[in-house]
């Protein structure tokens, strides 16, 4: 089974986003800021990482910086407001980031690209 991590403080988010992917048959862990988030990349161990750039303490530029020193290969989907920095998204992709899907999405859009990582 493959493991998600969702880093991302927006509870209806996160929930939707769980509740989705756990019915695609995923093993989820849902954290609610950065300092959570590099945590739980270690003892977690994803297959997956999704995080929302705007979360506390670490944002989610620092989390990819972390995740692409700990767990290189793993492939990062970034959630982001529409208006947030151009600039940010620009520097996950350079990152190395999968993909990028700005806010609000449709669940099933967020699904449809995880399958895509994993095939």
């Amino acid at each position: 089974m493959k493991k998600i991590l969702i880093i991302e403080d927006d509870l209806l988010i996160s929930s939707l986003v769980q509740f989705r992917l756990k019915k695609d048959g995923y093993e989820t862990l849902l954290v609610k800021d950065g300092n959570e988030g590099t945590k739980a990349i270690d003892t977690f161990e994803p297959d997956l990482i999704i995080t929302d750039v705007m979360i506390p303490f670490k944002n989610g530029i620092e989390i990819i910086h972390y995740a692409r020193k700990s767990k290189p290969d793993t492939p990062i989907i970034v959630l982001s407001s529409l208006g947030e920095e151009e600039k940010i998204v620009l520097e996950a992709f350079n990152l190395g980031v999968a993909d990028f899907i700005p806010k609000p999405f449709n669940p099933n859009e967020l699904a449809i690209r995880v399958k895509r990582i994993f095939r």
